[in-house]
């Protein structure tokens, strides 16, 4: 079995996704899956976290389209993101797994609060630790969240799950000439304005020279796959 190329990864998985076919909530079989293969993927080796996203639930911005204020709806979304956390926890344990959330809310009777010593404690332990709550701050994406995360716990990359097998000059759903891009910087990242993520994240991933590599989640074992090396996605890195 291959040695993962990183070690310590933050892995950022979109809520959206966790809704599997569904227009919202939560789809067990989905989160279960995953589950699945946050295991196997920390069972190569590497000391696994991960940022999830509250789309499937609440979108601040979608709220303060519809009267609440956009600090209100962000935290709103940062709760969400905490209820997605929890759910994956309880399918990682049950599946013999040992996991923890944190959130970067104080909430004790629910979850610990995310510090850097915390979550380096976890993760060093073995278990697959669950970064709820956003920054905990309005107006920043969990993406954002993901990369500044990642530095402070000292990752070695961000892997963003995405629904793409890349990073695609245009939407390949919509454009099937797109192009697809097996590398890129930061720079161009940001230059190109890429939907995959935004700019604030591939910003801060500049600034602290973490790579991010943009996968498909999709298909079963991907995770591992890009750990080891043999995945396909695009590398943001330089």
């Amino acid at each position: 079995m291959a040695e993962p190329v990183y070690r310590r990864v933050v892995i950022k998985l979109s809520g959206e996704y966790l809704a599997g076919s569904q227009v919202a909530g939560i789809d067990q079989p989905t989160v279960d899956r995953i589950a699945t293969d946050l295991i196997a993927a920390q069972e190569l080796g590497a000391e696994v976290a991960v940022v999830v996203g509250g789309g499937n639930m609440v979108r601040g911005v979608e709220v303060s389209a519809q009267g609440v204020s956009r600090t209100t709806g962000d935290t709103m979304g940062m709760l969400a993101t905490v209820m997605n956390c929890l759910a994956l926890e309880a399918a990682i344990e049950r599946k013999g797994a040992p996991a923890q959330t944190l959130s970067a809310f104080v909430m004790p009777e629910i979850c610990e609060l995310f510090t850097r010593a915390a979550a380096q404690k976890y993760l060093a332990a073995g278990r697959i630790v669950l970064l709820g709550g956003g920054t905990g701050n309005p107006y920043f994406t969990t993406d954002t969240t993901a990369v500044l995360r990642a530095a402070e716990i000292e990752a070695q990359a961000v892997l963003k799950a995405t629904n793409v097998d890349g990073v695609y000059s245009a939407d390949p759903k919509k454009d099937p000439s797109a192009k697809r891009f097996d590398r890129l910087t930061h720079a161009q990242a940001i230059e190109g304005g890429y939907k995959v993520m935004d700019a604030t994240a591939f910003a801060l991933a500049r600034e602290t020279s973490l790579p991010i590599i943009v996968f498909s989640i999709a298909d079963p074992g991907s995770i591992g796959a890009i750990l080891q090396g043999r995945g396909r996605g695009t590398v943001v890195a330089g």
